[in-house]
């Protein structure tokens, strides 16, 4: 797989939470949890379950910082 983007995370699906239309894809990477917002359609063309070792890939033109 050739990809633009820079930052991609080796994790495995820890749970798929589906919505009307959108679903929250939970994915461990090194003991963290990282959340991606896709469709429900995209979930069932990838077979998306929890245990399946995935890539998450990033592209961002922004990353924010907020210290309290």
């Amino acid at each position: 797989m050739n990809i633009s983007a820079r930052n991609v995370l080796e994790g495995t699906v820890k749970e798929v939470k589906k919505g009307a239309t959108t679903s929250h894809v939970l994915i461990n990477v090194k003991g963290l949890t990282i959340t991606a917002s896709i469709t429900n359609e995209a979930v069932d063309e990838l077979g998306l379950k929890a245990g399946l070792k995935v890539q998450a890939v990033i592209k961002s033109s922004d990353v924010m910082i907020a210290v309290e």
